[in-house]
């Protein structure tokens, strides 16, 4: 009996430590205010919780078999001390794996040990008793403390950081003091030799030139690599959350020079990079001197009727929105659409959804719905953060602790060059997208003076996403087929975001998945019963869609032998000025 009680105070204590801790950290994250759904429940203040934060619940069956769980393993640990069989915990890590941890005994015992707390606390973070949203933010909050709280993270634990300094006297000390300086005064962590790459040197190099401008955006039109092209251009809109070149990295892995090379004539609009003079630009803005703007130019520089355009992330949800603003005004230049790892129904957003309620909507409305900028470093922060240990404390223990300059990478120099954006834009951007998903109720959302209805795209559109994708979730991607009534094909790609679209088929990599059986015709309802039915096929995906665009762009027609046309001339080479200027 007072073996059960005293059992059961264990677990009350565990719990209330936990709640009580985790509570502080997810404060601290969040600058003092927790989100909503950490606060008090019908006013009440939980019982040793944090004034206005409720004490986190936990199932108590479970809680005792965890806790039950911890004490055996963190006995078994205590037992072996600093014995050789103490490294069982760490030979799957990769934080952890060199063979300085493992001669080290101390430091060994030390990433055992935060091993085992943090599978503790992620199976703690699973068994709270909460609704998802507060589930997926608790959970969050323990991924950021235990990665941030790793051995591996500190000099005065980091065996092989330690090793590194003692081998080399102290120089690896001394090169990441300097590397920290260096990122201190860069504003940004380094995760690549920045000073390796420049923009239209070696990044960006697919020969072209700007034929248009404005105050948000260049047009590049590129030299067709064939003698004929098909007759109607092609036209690509990159996520203006990032620069364009990711499609035109280098020659083997550029999408742009591939369409090119597939007898495409090629557009593509490169954002500008806002400053203060766009402080007040709003979504409507983006859309029509845009988007809509570009697919005039295209138009009047060919004198094509139609075009085929593709828009990347953002890019398709600016594009899929500028189609339907376009159809409400009872236009449809564009002939087919592509959209790329693109939300138009933000149902399934993923692990982005814990940052998004009415609270932070309306402080970002306060902050810049009216005018401002929000900085392309604070964007970039945030999406290294959804993967902590490979794209921020990475970097931080090999530039910092072991002195290391980290290799060149052309997707990582990319991923550095942050863009910003206006405040009012993104303000509208949350709301009606993230928050109340209204591009996918017709009539809810109003752009450029028309009623958004997606039902009335009714052109052939390709639809393609990640399999891994933590930015759009293969669920969000797959979720236009439900919207879109004109015909669809939809792909899937294997790994992430970028490398997933990324995947030359020179490189004979990765896999892609189709289905062209469909139950009565008709896409199911989720992409879980899609792939049921799909077939897989080895490497790129850009074959199928290149034979798919080609159904869509008409006749062949002598090639371009000048850019542009007389009333939109060249202005300057690619890939221009826009894309250059920093943030």
């Amino acid at each position: 009996m007072n073996s059960d009680a005293n059992r059961a105070q264990a677990a009350r204590q565990m719990q209330e430590t936990f709640a009580a801790g985790l509570q502080q950290a997810m404060g601290a994250m969040a600058g003092g205010v927790m989100p909503p759904g950490f606060g008090p429940a019908n006013g009440a203040n939980g019982a040793n919780g944090i004034q206005g934060q409720p004490l986190l619940q936990f199932d108590p069956a479970r809680l005792q078999q965890l806790q039950q769980r911890y004490i055996a393993d963190a006995s078994a640990l205590w037992n072996q001390g600093l014995q050789e069989g103490a490294d069982t915990l760490v030979a799957s890590d990769r934080r952890f794996s060199s063979e300085a941890w493992k001669a080290n005994p101390v430091s060994r015992f030390s990433a055992s040990t935060y091993l085992l707390n943090a599978r503790t606390l992620m199976e703690l973070a699973d068994a709270v008793q909460a609704d998802a949203k507060t589930r997926a933010r608790v959970r969050f909050a323990v991924e950021q403390w235990m990665a941030a709280t790793a051995p591996s993270n500190f000099l005065a634990l980091n065996a092989e950081a330690q090793q590194k300094a003692i081998q080399s006297q102290g120089e690896s000390i001394a090169q990441g003091l300097t590397n920290l300086l260096h990122d201190l005064k860069q504003g940004h962590v380094s995760m690549t030799d920045e000073s390796v790459f420049e923009v239209g040197k070696n990044v960006a190099t697919t020969e072209g030139a700007v034929v248009f401008e404005n105050e948000f955006f260049q047009l590049l039109e590129y030299k067709p690599l064939t003698a004929k092209v098909y007759e109607k251009p092609f036209l690509l809109i990159p996520p203006c959350i990032n620069k364009f070149y990711i499609l035109d990295l280098q020659p083997e892995n550029s999408l742009i020079r591939y369409a090119v090379s597939q007898g495409h004539r090629t557009f593509v609009v490169s954002w500008r990079n806002p400053d203060e003079s766009m402080a007040g630009k709003t979504w409507d803005d983006y859309i029509e001197n845009a988007a809509i703007k570009a697919i005039e130019v295209v138009q009047e520089i060919t004198g094509a009727k139609t075009l085929n355009a593709l828009g990347f992330c953002v890019g398709g949800t600016i594009l899929g929105t500028a189609l339907s603003v376009l159809a409400a005004r009872g236009k449809k230049p564009v002939a087919s659409a592509t959209l790329l790892t693109s939300f138009l129904d933000f149902t399934d957003t993923g692990i982005l959804d814990i940052f998004i309620d009415e609270t932070s909507v309306k402080y970002r409305e306060a902050e810049m719905g009216q005018g401002g900028l929000l900085k392309g470093q604070d964007l970039a922060s945030t999406f290294s953060f959804l993967r902590p240990n490979d794209l921020v404390w990475n970097y931080v223990v090999g530039n910092y602790l072991k002195g290391e300059t980290p290799p060149p990478f052309d997707l990582l120099y990319w991923n550095s060059d942050s863009t910003n954006l206006p405040g009012p834009f993104y303000a509208w951007y949350l709301r009606n997208t993230y928050f109340e998903n209204n591009l996918i109720k017709p009539g809810k959302a109003v752009v450029c003076g028309q009623k958004v209805d997606l039902s009335k795209v009714d052109i052939p559109v390709y639809l393609y996403g990640s399999r891994e994708d933590h930015i759009v979730p293969i669920g969000g991607a797959y979720a236009s087929t439900q919207h879109l009534p004109g015909p669809k094909r939809f792909v899937m790609g294997a790994s992430g975001h970028i490398a997933g679209v990324i995947n030359p088929p020179s490189k004979k990599k990765r896999s892609y998945w189709t289905r062209d059986k469909l139950p009565q015709g008709k896409f199911p309802a989720t992409q879980a019963e899609w792939l049921k039915g799909a077939t897989e096929y080895p490497g790129s995906w850009w074959t199928d869609w290149s034979d798919w665009l080609k159904g869509h762009a008409g006749k062949q027609v002598a090639a371009p032998k000048a850019y542009g046309s007389r009333k939109h001339t060249v202005i300057e080479p690619a890939p221009g000025r826009y894309v250059k200027a920093r943030a």
